[in-house]
């Protein structure tokens, strides 16, 4: 029988033994017939006329340096959907995955940056992602739909960093059915170089051991040069492949779906095009005010759904990051860029690169 998994439209009249489950402030367990039962929380006051079963915790709060379980699921099945609307600092909010057991999180990201959304928007207020993966709709619903299968045990938390305490609503939407033998666990890792350092290619992933294959790339990338920034090649190495990869691209904005450097000028736009469409998107956060805004930073992402990379036992990404010169040679780049990097692989996957702290995960 159809085990609820891998859903689209041309599955959705299946019939399915798959026991359907959500976990957020009012079922910190997901348990059936155990939501809205909580006597106090956020929502206490707003309620105290109403009582229990009237929006009592609709969220929680997450005091500085605090870790909080979000959802500690037992059991065979796949989360599909998280939403999230964070308070805060998201950069100093760490949001962690472990599958099985494991005392090694698989995804370990700032919070917004896994949603592909790094950052407020400075100057131009809010923007959305419409993608398949990934949707941020007003003002901060931070949505993501990727298939996340496990066999024993899924635990989420979610660390603030931070000087001073967070709100967090949230809810995890997941089902509890069979999972194949060949699905692999979901994986996510940010990394941030600022600067990098001249002449190097910035590394998205290394040190990957296993096999699966690689779904998406999110960044954000601040220019810290005048002139274009997106010259630069992406390359994944695979399975042994040494000085030279087996995939090479043509240049940034081309690997993001893009073209010609983002720009319009020549339709008689303003000249970088924001779009968001399922595959891919890139929209521009913050350019130069002539005051305090200096710097022009992008938000970009591009989610292989219908294109995998995959790899048999080991996988490396890079960008370049180049510019021109005044002569019309290359101009290595030396930018602010950070990225968070998904795929799917089998378990044990190896420790991950300690996460940036402080001032080093900071966007100023």
């Amino acid at each position: 029988m159809f085990n609820g998994l891998s859903m689209h439209l041309g599955n959705l009249s299946r019939m399915s033994d798959a026991k359907t489950r959500s976990i957020s402030p009012e079922n910190f367990t997901g348990k059936k017939g155990k939501g809205g039962m909580a006597e106090e929380g956020t929502g206490g006051m707003a309620a105290r006329d109403l009582g229990v079963g009237w929006k009592v915790s609709p969220s929680i709060f997450i005091e500085a340096g605090e870790t909080r379980t979000l959802a500690d699921i037992e059991g065979e099945g796949a989360v599909q959907h998280i939403w999230m609307t964070p308070t805060g600092n998201w950069r100093y909010s760490i949001l962690r995955v472990y599958w099985d057991g494991s005392e090694v999180p698989s995804i370990e990201c700032p919070v917004g940056d896994f949603f592909a959304y790094p950052m407020e928007p400075k100057g131009r207020g809010f923007f959305g992602i419409g993608s398949l993966a990934v949707c941020v709709n007003p003002k901060t619903g931070l949505n993501c739909y990727w298939e996340m299968p496990f066999r024993k045990r899924c635990r989420v938390t979610l660390e603030n960093t931070d000087s001073k305490g967070m709100v967090l609503y949230y809810q995890i939407d997941y089902t509890l059915t069979e999972v194949p033998e060949d699905a692999a666990y979901f994986h996510a890792q940010f990394r941030r170089q600022n600067p990098l350092p001249r002449g190097e290619a910035y590394s998205i992933l290394d040190g990957i051991q296993g096999k699966g294959q690689y779904v998406g790339t999110s960044m954000l990338w601040g220019v810290n040069n005048n002139g274009w920034w997106g010259e630069g090649e992406i390359k994944f190495f695979l399975d042994g492949d040494g000085e030279f990869p087996t995939i090479c691209g043509t240049g940034t904005e081309d690997y993001f779906c893009g073209s010609y450097n983002f720009d319009t000028k020549a339709y008689g736009s303003e000249g970088y095009t924001d779009f968001s469409s399922p595959y891919a998107g890139m929209q521009m956060l913050s350019k130069p005010d002539g005051l305090y805004n200096s710097q022009q930073r992008f938000a970009l992402y591009r989610w292989h759904i219908m294109d995998p990379v995959r790899f048999e036992s080991d996988l490396k990404v890079t960008m370049q990051a180049l510019g021109w010169r005044s002569d019309g040679t290359y101009l290595p780049l030396q930018d602010d860029i950070s990225s968070v990097a998904y795929w799917y692989q089998t378990l044990p996957a190896a420790p991950y690169p300690k996460l940036p702290e402080g001032l080093d995960l900071e966007i100023i």
